[in-house]
Parts: C-alpha cells; sequence; structure tokens
C-alpha cells in the first residue's frame, strides 16, 4: 500500500493541486465493500515482526525493558531463548500488572518462568486472519504466538496488528477525521 496524503496535514512537498487530484482520486465511502473473504487471508498478510525471545532464566526487568525500548506488548519464552527452540510460554504486559505489580514482586530479581503463562495456545503459519481473530474474541487473547510445525516461533499477532491491517481498507475514513474538539485538545498515547 502506499503512503497517502493526509488531508489535514498535507505533505509539504506536494503542490496544491497534485494533492487535490490524489485526494479526489481516492474512492469514497459508497464505492467500498468490506468483503468478508479478507478475513480468509493468510496470517502473513498482518504486518509481522521478529518475535522478542527469552529463557526462562531471564528476569522480568530484562523482558520489560525490552518490551517498552520496541513497543510490544509481549515477548515469547524458549528453552534457551531462541527461535530454534520450541514456543515454552508467552510473558505480556497483563502479566506485568497481575503477577508481578499486583503481587509486589521486584522484577530485578525475578525469573520468567515464575511468572510467564506456560504452554500457551498458538496457531500455524498456515492460519487464516479469522483464526488469530476468533482466538482474540472468543479466548480473550491480546497476543497469539504464530509457530512452525515443530511450534518454532515465526512472529506474534497482536490486537494492534489486526487493527492496522483492518484500518488499510479505509484509511480515509479512519486516519482523516477532524480533530477532536475539547477541553484538553489532541490527547496524548497513555502507556508505553
Amino acid at each position: 500500500m502506499g503512503t497517502r496524503a493526509n488531508p489535514c496535514f498535507p505533505l509539504p512537498h506536494m503542490a496544491d493541486e497534485s494533492f487535490e487530484e490524489e485526494y479526489e482520486s481516492e474512492p469514497h465511502r459508497s464505492d467500498k465493500v468490506f468483503d468478508a473473504r479478507v478475513l480468509d487471508e493468510p496470517i502473513q498478510a498482518l504486518r509481522t515482526r521478529k518475535p522478542l525471545l527469552f529463557s526462562p532464566l531471564h528476569t522480568v526487568s530484562e523482558a520489560m525493558e525490552t518490551m517498552k525500548a520496541e513497543r510490544r506488548g509481549a515477548v515469547l519464552v524458549t528453552a534457551d531463548g531462541t527461535a530454534a527452540s520450541p514456543v515454552m510460554g508467552i510473558f505480556t504486559d497483563r502479566d506485568v500488572l497481575l503477577r508481578v505489580v499486583g503481587e509486589g514482586r521486584n522484577p530485578a530479581s525475578l525469573p520468567l518462568s515464575e511468572v510467564y503463562t506456560p504452554d500457551p495456545e498458538v496457531l500455524s503459519a498456515d492460519a487464516t486472519i479469522a483464526w488469530a481473530l476468533n482466538r482474540m474474541a472468543v479466548a480473550g487473547f491480546r497476543h497469539v504466538p504464530i509457530v512452525d510445525a515443530e511450534r518454532r516461533p515465526l512472529f506474534i499477532v497482536s490486537v494492534r496488528d489486526v487493527v492496522e491491517f483492518l484500518v488499510g481498507f479505509f484509511p480515509r475514513e479512519v486516519l482523516n477525521l477532524p480533530p477532536e474538539v475539547g477541553e484538553h485538545g489532541f490527547r496524548q498515547r497513555e502507556g508505553a
């Protein structure tokens, strides 16, 4: 997908005429139909990134620092912290809240082995987007590990990845909304 101009913030190098032509050439909402066949697309159609991998002996602090630096909500745990080993578990931002902070534990000395979720549900690389959504909606997962036939980690699908994929079908309608008029103007994103 190419880069689209945002009419609220036009690109400085675009002349007014070319900006208008580009903006007006996009189909209007009435011309678009969201086709459910999109959900049958392979999981690889989503933006994928290599998973963050740790061994059970790494500390929670190490995992949290990496999650923060990489702007990710989860890491996978393998026996040796590499993609050559099968997935043993997953450690998420939710685990930080419920199993570390919520229990008053020290993340600097706490090994992941004591707080990660063991044997997480996973999907194979040939799964569809519908399966990822199913695991998120039905099971309540925000992160689903994608693995190969030997259960070795390939990537993680997050709710954010699915949302970004769906927004790609309606960039004009979603990304070009006028600023929200309110007491505080634009709100800053919360969290990491």
